[in-house]
């Protein structure tokens, strides 16, 4: 777990983070090293999380135009995750609601076949420190196979199709998903169980958590 630095809050507990906690570690986010030539760049981590929040969505990492724009999933891969939550736009960017904390809070960069993926780590010393202070979160939504493997250490042989079909498994707290890229519809199509059997589900389990 990552030791709080002298920027970070002095004790953020589980029942008493305050908006100005939260301040404090986006600004202790932008200060340690390995994100050095992001902020030198002018490039703020991209995330949002609150002390009320009771849905987290764990993504892999903002893409080029969510961290051009500086909102997260800004692409046809968000438009169609919040399709698959039963959530409008309004409750998925509402901080006091949701919370949208990627493996890693920078664009990695481009490769050959999509974005490069997380830096290893990061999610490691930060994710801890938010959700020591959100309290009230009652459902992770894991999106795609970094964030999967990640919270639910997973083995390498484990297959997210059949992660995400026995998703039942991994509750209460989790909710594994697969991408809602658009390279991912023939996916979705080979396999229309997820549709009539998970989606569902999901959008059941978030209206509930939302209302917690």
């Amino acid at each position: 777990m990552h030791s709080p630095s002298a920027t970070e809050p002095e004790d953020p507990t589980s029942s008493s983070a305050t908006l100005e906690d939260f301040a404090r570690v986006f600004q202790a986010i932008k200060a340690d090293p390995q994100n050095a030539s992001y902020t030198v760049a002018g490039i703020d981590p991209l995330y949002t999380a609150g002390p009320d929040a009771r849905v987290a969505i764990v993504g892999q990492a903002p893409g080029r135009i969510a961290q051009d724009t500086q909102i997260p999933w800004n692409d046809k891969s968000g438009e169609r995750l919040r399709e698959w939550l039963g959530m409008d736009r309004a409750t998925f960017y509402d901080p006091s609601q949701v919370a949208i904390v990627p493996m890693d809070f920078y664009f990695p960069g481009a490769g050959k076949s999509g974005d490069l993926p997380p830096r290893p780590g990061f999610a490691q010393k930060w994710h801890p420190v938010l959700f020591q202070m959100m309290p009230r979160i009652q459902l992770v939504v894991l999106v795609g196979s970094y964030a999967t493997r990640h919270y639910l250490g997973l083995r390498a042989s484990e297959r997210l199709t059949d992660v995400v079909r026995d998703y039942q498994k991994y509750g209460p707290r989790y909710f594994p998903l697969a991408h809602p890229s658009p390279r991912n519809r023939m996916w979705v199509r080979r396999n229309p169980w997820f549709e009539a059997e998970v989606l569902p589900q999901l959008r059941v389990r978030v209206a509930q958590a939302l209302k917690g």
